[in-house]
């Protein structure tokens, strides 16, 4: 579904990623682990279009995207959806609003059959009868919840979840982690979820990847990573403060 290719992006003298090679199957959910700061939300940047990398390639469904022009870039765009790390709902707009505006955007669908897609995909997320409410009304759970409608309500063909489980209680993390199980299984989506949270990430990951030093420096399943004898996935995977990973 997806292959990086050698893939460097720095800003000024901070060398972000140095060397990324990585390939996405076609209906997985690939976890990509890492430190604050290791890029990991940078990458994924870049399998959308919104950064350029400084050298490589990335290969979506075959086709080298880091060359396109506007146009062609939009097209495979279509194929993507993400679930933003705070939600990045519009304030001014009310749920079922919110949910539409990627359909009213980029389709030229009936406003009954975008309303339509727009209730189906709230009750893929388990919302109901909250429409009308504002963002502000709604919890933080609640709030990634919409944001997934809206990011499922045109069916892409791939989801990216940026820190899904950031900023909500562990019961609320654990029900967005089930909806990402939901959302593979149901829609046939490929995944890929960045997080540092190591409960999220052994309970949705088909496998998953670490991020260390602007490389990929491990991929496996969740079984492999646990049981992995590279020190530096040892130390972060457990939390510990000593090991080869320097505070920064």
């Amino acid at each position: 579904m997806i292959q990086i290719v050698d893939l460097h992006k720095s800003f000024g003298g901070n060398k972000v990623l140095q060397g990324v090679n990585l390939t996405i199957k076609k209906g997985e959910t690939l976890v990509i682990i890492g430190q604050s700061g290791s890029g990991k939300s940078i990458l994924i940047k870049h399998l959308i279009g919104l950064i350029r990398p400084d050298l490589g390639e990335i290969f979506v469904d075959g086709v080298e995207i880091t060359c396109l022009n506007k146009d062609e870039l939009n097209q495979i765009r279509r194929k993507f959806a993400m679930l933003f790390q705070g939600a990045a709902l519009f304030d001014s707009l009310t749920v079922l609003q919110n949910v539409s505006f990627g359909l009213e955007r980029y389709t030229d669908f009936a406003a009954e059959r975008i309303e339509g897609l727009a209730r189906e995909a709230l009750k893929h997320v388990g919302l109901r009868g909250v429409e009308n409410l504002m963002p502000h009304e709604l919890s933080g759970g609640m709030r990634k919840r919409v944001g997934l409608a809206r990011a499922i309500a045109y069916q892409p063909e791939i989801i990216l979840y940026d820190e899904p489980s950031t900023g909500i209680d562990p019961i609320r993390a654990d029900a967005i982690n089930d909806l990402i199980i939901q959302m593979q299984k149901e829609l046939k989506v490929t995944s890929i979820v960045i997080t540092h949270d190591m409960v999220s990430t052994y309970k949705v990951a088909d496998r998953v990847a670490m991020l260390y030093q602007g490389k990929i420096i491990e991929t496996g399943t969740p079984e492999e990573i646990k049981n992995s004898g590279n020190p530096v996935i040892q130390q972060f995977i457990t939390g510990a403060a000593t090991g080869p990973i320097e505070e920064w």
